[in-house]
């Protein structure tokens, strides 16, 4: 695995992910209560002796930044062992990235002092457990110029992936980055084979290909609409099918790029057997976990005509909460998180240090970091009226409730210094 280099694209705006991408860059929106996105294609490569990384950022990077230094600085790097982030320096000319290719063609520099046989380039927005060490034996033992993984997609979710057909061999004779009407596989007319934004380059090929796209005026620079279409007549351009090489099912495989599809990979964790499973021993995910004291549940009196009971059904709560006379289920609480009394919270995501209220009503929200819901405040029970308060609505109707959003009146908001 020291002849691999990995590169972890983690630039993108993230604007389907508005209003969580609102002060920070989506990979570092936090996820399953303790991580951040960025920590999962990250435990994949230490858990498959990936330890030389690049991160390439670009848009409010400052949180992934700090992130970053204070959860994956672990590495030796007398060792050659590393994850470096790689922020925009306009090195080859004045323009942003414009692209994912792009973003790689502007650190070629970077990349060649490592002297890589292979690159791996990952995307750093979606959540999964996957052994990369398998795609890149696949692909050397191949001698596939370039590996795709990809995974079965619903149809209807093809527009956002980019799409692809292979032969009985994997080896791709067609590949359209999000199309308008994507076509089904030969033998399931329901989905579509996706890609996962998972790449595997020999080094020499990738850097060859980026200086031939570089130079071209109708080029967007992208990997899945410029770089793969353009070579799968002339090169082996191979397929990686993620599934379990026991059962041949695909795996678990999510892009949280949507608040819809963020909410419900969240919601994954809470079954009694989820296909996510966070407690794998032998698959551990990394993260930064700061000093809070184990999570409190308190209060049981039942005593009429206002009994209370600090309880967590079917939820995933984090060090430091205190549930505190009121009751959580099928929730996702983040550390510090306080449930005071008599206040429900159903079917809902808390970040780091939000404060419910007493009697509130918390149904179907995202609740970002630092908000302290009033007293007696319902949400998620009215859109109108949730609407009227500047909050957002997604189309199945989870409510999104920012930091920087106007709260009720009388509404307090905890600030937390250089946290993002």
């Amino acid at each position: 695995m020291h002849r691999v280099l990995t590169l972890i694209l983690a630039g993108g705006k993230g604007t389907r992910l508005e209003p969580l991408t609102r002060d920070r860059a989506k990979p570092a929106v936090p996820f399953g209560g303790v991580y951040r996105i960025i920590d999962f294609p990250l435990s994949n490569c230490i858990n498959s002796g990936l330890r030389r990384i690049l991160l390439l950022t670009q848009y409010k990077a400052a949180s992934l930044d700090r992130h970053i230094n204070m959860g994956w600085r672990f590495l030796c790097r007398d060792l050659d062992e590393f994850v470096d982030i790689l922020p925009p320096q306009q090195r080859i000319d004045e323009n942003w990235y414009q692209g994912t290719a792009d973003a790689v063609y502007q650190n070629i520099y970077n990349i060649e002092q490592h002297r890589p046989d292979y690159v791996l380039i990952l995307a750093g927005d979606h959540v999964y457990k996957m052994d990369y060490s398998e795609l890149i034996e696949d692909h050397v033992q191949s001698r596939a110029d370039v590996t795709v993984a990809c995974i079965p997609a619903p149809l209807h979710e093809g527009t956002q992936f980019g799409v692809m057909h292979i032969d009985g061999d994997n080896r791709v004779k067609s590949f359209k980055e999000k199309p308008a009407q994507p076509e089904p596989m030969p033998d399931d007319p329901e989905r579509c084979l996706a890609s996962m934004g998972v790449y595997v380059f020999n080094a020499n090929f990738l850097f060859d290909q980026l200086c031939r796209d570089a130079t071209k005026a109708d080029s967007v620079h992208d990997f899945g609409r410029n770089i793969i279409p353009a070579v799968i007549d002339t090169h082996l351009v191979r397929a990686y099918p993620f599934r379990d090489k026991n059962t041949g099912k695909s795996l678990y495989w999510r892009d949280v790029g949507t608040l819809d599809a963020y909410f419900e990979a969240n919601m994954d964790l809470i079954a009694v057997h989820p296909e996510l499973n966070l407690y794998d021993s032998e698959w551990p995910i990394r993260t930064y976990q700061p000093q809070y004291p184990p999570p409190k549940f308190v209060f049981a009196e039942t005593a009429a005509p206002s009994p209370r009971a600090g309880q967590a059904l079917d939820s995933v709560v984090s060090a430091g909460s205190i549930v505190s006379g009121g009751r959580v289920q099928r929730s996702v609480l983040a550390p510090n998180v306080r449930v005071n009394s008599w206040a429900t919270v159903e079917d809902s995501i808390l970040f780091d240090g939000v404060n419910i209220g007493r009697h509130s009503k918390i149904r179907r929200a995202i609740i970002d970091k630092g908000v302290t819901i009033p007293e007696r405040t319902e949400v998620g029970y009215n859109a109108d009226h949730d609407r009227e308060r500047g909050w957002t609505i997604t189309e199945s109707g989870i409510v999104v409730i920012a930091k920087t959003d106007s709260l009720p009146e009388g509404a307090t908001r905890r600030t937390l210094l250089g946290r993002n």
